[in-house]
């Protein structure tokens, strides 16, 4: 409420926010609930263990983060629609520390996100509440574990909270995971782009999970590395309520100077537990000893509500305690604290529920923009991939869902340009940090985004790729779900363009060749792997993934310009692949992608003039049924790659899943010519220009067509 009064019987008093700057009894009463609440989500998380799959609980990180999660949740800072977690302008929260999602989820389960029931039987394969947060739960927007990457998708919900609708983003990370890079990333780009709408807060309970008692290297004064980089920082004792609140009662309600806040919540593993058995980072609890703990933990419970009880007793004297008492009342059945009116230890049970979110509303996806404005292609010319990209994103972000986010190589992608033409506050450049490009690139995604990030094919970060797409696999069990609280379009859409591939680094250096990266990534679930030959086709699959709901795509791009292959009637389709060149005389099949169909090409009209037909196949994506109809041909078939045999590699996996209808004496009829050494070993390529690259590995239009004759001759 911003107001700066509230009616309260006949009386005008200020608003809870003023209270909690000016009204010392307002305050204390307000920590006396929060204590209350303490108890009751440290019950729920004891709880959790007693019939868990393991019998286990991560205990350590979660009883350390109840603190700060209680003061955030419970203590009035956050502006949330628990009915549609989905809906825009509410506040933002990330547990980027994922083991502590026992007491994230005892605060879900009893804010109304889902059914109590959910806590019972955890990291089971039927649960939704697994070991780490995942958007399977309710209200869970990225899945997080104990890598450090939640802090950097919480800085992107702040980039995107400081459009309109406004919105503040607060994330919880703890003091281990600050010893990954990617966070550090995230610090600098925050406060850099004057991100005040940003607070994190560090559990630091100097533990970590092989020692827990201990950080396995000495951490330096966390507020003061924050100040160093532009955040507004605050060291707390997180093993009391008042510090705690008072930081986040500064970052919500006080002024706002452009820096991000940390909030230095200090702590140990384990805090609040009666026993030293719950200290470690996980455990397996024995059942007497649960008992044991819940026991106490109510009795502490009883005893927080009684004193309680007693100071609305000593107020009520004063001229203004009745209006205190109501308000902290009110505080109360906020908190989903039962008031019945009678003054006893029953006074304020927990209210667990009613669950309020629902299956929140279909997401529209599809981008909107004018296909007359769209560049049209000459044949005769030859484009970049970065020139396409370019004039289409100056059309298609047009709509303000589309993002763009580059690593210091915009030049290359061509996205900066095309987005900031449009709005240069959706055209964002990370430097160099292609870790936090990526998790920016998930945090706009969450949001309904048509979310594109750029790098050099190998720059890709592979541990935020994977943790990326388990997120997009939840998003897509809870779509798939009748039940499930996401509908049609709350997948993530994210385009990897992936710039300079194959051949097309040339003399940078070894550390930039793209011949390895599609065969790494092709292990990563759900991500869909494109190669481009075509400037036109570029456009045509630009085109694709604005019709929304592509999900993840890795988008192979030529550095360098290329003639234009198709018409302006092409159409991409993924999952197929293209006969480019094709007759009833062909004597052998050459297949390829990206710059190799050129080569290919070329190939062909050697072979031609020396009285020989071949076949020219256009893959940009794996097409199955295309591979097994030619196979099935028993022409001779060549896969000409300029990387290490993706293409290759995958139609032995086409031939596998169609063994019953193969043999294999077909397989000597399909040869290769790509990266891999004599033996077939995989390997990383030297620098070198692409004239010497394609003649090293026999991939000029002439190694070709000789690789060709002498398949026939034998």
């Amino acid at each position: 409420m911003n107001a700066q009064a509230i009616a309260v019987g006949d009386l005008k008093v200020p608003t809870r926010e003023l209270l909690m700057h000016r009204d010392t009894v307002f305050q204390k009463g307000l920590l006396k609930l929060l204590a209350i609440k303490d108890s009751d989500i440290r019950i729920l998380t004891f709880a959790q263990s007693g019939d868990a799959i393991d019998k286990g609980l991560h205990s350590g990180g979660a009883l350390s983060a109840t603190v700060p999660l209680v003061s955030l949740f419970y203590g009035g800072f956050l502006r949330l629609d628990v009915t549609d977690p989905t809906r825009p302008g509410q506040d933002l929260f990330t547990l980027s520390k994922g083991h502590a999602v026992a007491a994230l989820a005892s605060i879900y389960a009893e804010m109304g996100y889902f059914d109590e029931k959910v806590l019972h039987g955890s990291r089971s394969h039927e649960s939704i509440l697994n070991g780490h947060p995942g958007p399977v739960l309710p209200g869970i927007q990225i899945a997080t574990g104990p890598m450090g990457q939640g802090i950097g998708v919480a800085q992107g919900f702040a980039l995107a909270g400081k459009r309109s609708p406004q919105f503040d983003s607060y994330c919880l990370v703890g003091d281990g995971e600050l010893q990954e890079g990617s966070c550090w990333e995230t610090v600098m780009y925050a406060a850099q782009h004057g991100l005040d709408n940003f607070c994190v807060m560090v559990d630091r309970n100097n533990g970590q999970l092989d020692i827990h008692d201990r950080m396995l290297f000495p951490m330096p004064a966390l507020e003061t590395v924050f100040q160093s980089y532009g955040w507004n920082a605050f060291s707390v004792d997180a093993t009391e309520y008042d510090g705690v609140v008072a930081a986040l009662n500064q970052f919500r309600f006080g002024p706002r100077n452009g820096r991000p806040t940390a909030i230095i919540c200090n702590t140990r593993k384990g805090f609040g537990a009666f026993s030293d058995f719950f200290n470690k980072h996980k455990v397996t609890v024995p059942e007497a000893l649960l008992a044991q703990e819940l026991k106490l933990q109510k009795q502490r419970r009883a005893a927080r509500v009684q004193e309680f009880v007693s100071f609305l007793d000593e107020i009520s004297s004063s001229p203004e305690g009745e209006t205190i008492r109501e308000l902290l009342l009110s505080e109360a059945e906020r908190m989903h604290l039962a008031v019945n009116g009678a003054s006893n230890a029953n006074l304020f049970d927990s209210v667990m529920g009613p669950v309020l979110t629902k299956q929140v509303p279909r997401r529209n996806k599809k981008i909107d923009y004018d296909p007359a404005a769209l560049p049209k292609l000459d044949r005769n010319k030859s484009y970049s991939a970065a020139e396409i990209v370019t004039a289409g994103m100056k059309v298609f972000a047009r709509d303000e869902r589309v993002v763009s986010i580059d690593s210091d190589l915009a030049s290359t992608s061509g996205l900066q340009s095309g987005v900031g033409a449009a709005d240069q506050s959706r055209a964002l450049n990370v430097g160099v940090a292609e870790a936090n490009m990526m998790l920016i690139a998930e945090a706009y995604a969450a949001l309904g985004n048509n979310t594109w990030c750029s790098t050099f094919c190998p720059f890709f970060n592979w541990q935020v790729m994977r943790r990326v797409a388990v997120g997009h696999q939840e998003r897509l069990e809870a779509i798939a779900d009748k039940n499930g609280w996401l509908s049609e379009g709350h997948g993530l859409d994210i385009t990897y363009l992936a710039t300079a591939a194959n051949f097309e680094t040339r003399t940078n250096g070894a550390t930039h060749m793209g011949n390895d990266d599609a065969s790494t990534f092709d292990a990563v679930a759900h991500l869909k792997i494109i190669d481009v030959s075509c400037p036109q086709q570029m456009l045509s699959i630009m085109k694709w993934i604005m019709e929304g709901n592509r999900g993840l795509v890795y988008l192979r791009v030529m550095r360098t310009g290329s003639a234009v292959l198709y018409d302006t009637d092409y159409e991409f389709e993924f999952g197929k692949g293209y006969e480019v060149r094709r007759s009833d005389s062909d004597r052998a099949i050459v297949i390829s992608s990206g710059r190799g169909v050129h080569e290919a090409l070329a190939a062909a009209e050697i072979c031609a003039k020396n009285g020989i037909d071949i076949g020219v196949v256009d893959m940009p994506s794996v097409d199955d049924e295309l591979m097994m109809r030619l196979y099935r041909t028993g022409l001779p078939i060549l896969f000409a790659e300029q990387n290490n045999g993706y293409l290759w590699q995958n139609f032995l996996k086409v031939l596998y899943r169609h063994r019953a209808d193969t043999d294999a004496s077909g397989l000597k009829r399909v040869s290769t010519l790509n990266t891999l050494d004599r033996e077939g070993n995989k390997q990383f390529i030297h620098s070198a220009t692409y004239e010497e690259l394609v003649k090293v590995f026999g991939l000029t239009p002439d190694g070709i067509a000789q690789a060709v004759q002498g398949i026939l001759a034998n």
